[in-house]
């Protein structure tokens, strides 16, 4: 599969249908859990995943070179409801006639415009990884389809591995070395800087 000649906007529905299963069992006192992402808490990373969807829909439109509009993300009193309201705007963007084909402007992630079908690659790697965060965060069996993860592996052996790219407060963590054996699951959480062994501290010592 490759990202550069494929439309991943039915792909990119699936996951966000996908992420939304695990936000939807967040609970009021989850939000201050530690999550994978060091420096986010799982009301940050939710916080975070609106402010992409926000940025991707304002790209996908024309609009995402100012930085302020991949950062303005609310959860409000209803993470579940934000969530789903964010995914409902940036879907309804990629759905308009022509975006593969426009290029979208993406400053937190790179200094040129991206080829649409790209950047919709991105959006959905970034809907199973950051579900895998959650669900890791819960203590929640994490469940990507064969062809998620098949596409999803696709888009992040394209991802950079250059410090200007990788490293604490970049858009991924550096690559976590990973036996040739591992699943496809855990390929790619490594792959994106993940460890696939970690576990929320609630969960540590039980």
């Amino acid at each position: 599969m490759d990202p550069m000649s494929t439309d991943f906007r039915d792909l990119d529905r699936r996951a966000a249908d996908f992420y939304l299963t695990f936000v939807a069992q967040v609970k009021p006192a989850d939000l201050a859990l530690a999550t994978p992402c060091a420096d986010w808490t799982l009301h940050g990373l939710l916080r975070h995943q609106v402010s992409q969807d926000e940025g991707f829909a304002a790209a996908a439109r024309g609009d995402g070179g100012d930085l302020q509009v991949w950062r303005n993300g609310s959860l409000g009193d209803d993470p579940h409801a934000a969530a789903r309201a964010s995914l409902d705007l940036v879907t309804g963007a990629f759905a308009e006639e022509g975006v593969p084909d426009r290029p979208f402007l993406m400053p937190e992630v790179a200094d040129r415009p991206v080829p649409g079908r790209m950047a919709v690659s991105f959006h959905f790697v970034d809907l199973v990884v950051h579900a895998w965060d959650v669900a890791a965060t819960l203590g929640l069996p994490w469940e990507p389809s064969a062809e998620m993860l098949e596409a999803s592996l696709a888009v992040a052996a394209l991802v950079p591995t250059d410090d200007a790219t990788r490293g604490p407060g970049l858009a991924f963590d550096r690559t976590v070395p990973a036996p040739e054996d591992v699943s496809p699951g855990d390929r790619l959480l490594t792959l994106l800087g993940r460890s696939p062994s970690w576990v929320p501290s609630q969960y540590r010592w039980r």
